[in-house]
């Protein structure tokens, strides 16, 4: 049962029900195997619309759906997160920050336990800032550091700090590596990234509300982090990572770069230059769901 998601909690085999109540639904009232049973592939990210523009692509792209087609969302009973199912991939949102995501895996994993799901593939697609990359680069994660540069979450369970690796697939980013050269459209590098609890003073930005640092002591920091292996900076990976590695699921991180922090804070690309930006971590997630299912 080694591809089998892996539940570190006993107690969860002396309930009757388990309600998953952020997603609004529960083992006494849908049949999981039913629903979910053949799942492989799950794609995360922060945005329900991004999400949902992801599961209508690769719809199309997997000969499973028509343009115009509307999916519904799954968790419709709630306003927490969505989710959309075509095929053996499932499309869920995730929300901002490290709490969201957290909360959001838990229900995700019991979901994919309960529906019996094997081999089972978790590939967050999303937007980051870059360091040292041009705007609209994709990074495919080595691991996931935190802002002191360290591969690990630091969670406290029961008062007490428990550290927990953010170590991702190695082959499975190589695996993506190999998509993005074939389909060749752009830039893509395997690098860290700094998972970071804030999005402004958590990562060295000069504007927001509260500032108590130069932009020399900004940019040095920056600078450092780039020299241990960071890439990009997002907020949610590590306990991405950290949960994954405890279920015993593949994962990957896989986020395209808004723009290169050691050139500013803020983001200045046109709307229509970001919108194909975060389009490029689904074209190479598409892909290699594509190419895994044997239908490049």
């Amino acid at each position: 049962r080694e591809n089998f998601i892996h539940l570190c909690n006993p107690h969860l085999e002396k309930m009757k029900e388990d309600i998953l109540y952020h997603f609004a639904l529960g083992t006494g009232t849908h049949d999981f195997p039913t629903l979910f049973g053949d799942v492989k592939f799950v794609c995360v990210g922060g945005s329900p619309s991004r999400m949902k523009a992801f599961i209508a692509y690769i719809a199309e792209e997997l000969g499973l759906g028509s343009p115009g087609r509307d999916y519904p969302n799954i968790c419709a009973g709630t306003d927490r997160y969505a989710m959309y199912k075509v095929g053996p991939v499932l499309s869920v949102s995730h929300g901002m920050g490290i709490p969201s995501i957290s909360i959001m895996l838990h229900e995700l994993i019991k979901l994919l336990y309960h529906a019996k799901c094997s081999d089972i593939t978790i590939i967050r697609i999303g937007t980051s800032g870059g360091i040292g990359l041009e705007p609209g680069s994709v990074v495919i994660t080595r691991q996931s550091v935190d802002a002191t540069f360290k591969p690990q979450l630091e969670q406290v369970v029961l008062g007490k700090t428990v550290i927990r690796s953010t170590n991702l697939d190695e082959q499975l980013a190589k695996e993506l590596m190999q998509c993005s050269k074939e389909i060749g459209q752009f830039n893509t590098v395997i690098g860290n990234t700094m998972c970071t609890l804030d999005f402004y003073e958590g990562q060295g930005r000069l504007d927001g509300a509260i500032c108590l640092y130069d932009e020399e002591e900004k940019l040095q920091y920056l600078k450092n982090a780039y020299e241990s292996g960071v890439r990009n900076i997002e907020m949610e990976s590590s306990v991405f990572a950290a949960m994954c590695n405890l279920s015993g699921v593949k994962a990957a991180v896989v986020c395209v770069t808004l723009l290169n922090r050691l050139e500013g804070d803020q983001i200045s690309s046109s709307h229509d230059v970001l919108v194909e930006y975060q389009q490029r971590p689904q074209k190479l997630v598409g892909y290699f769901i594509k190419k895994s299912l044997g239908k490049v």
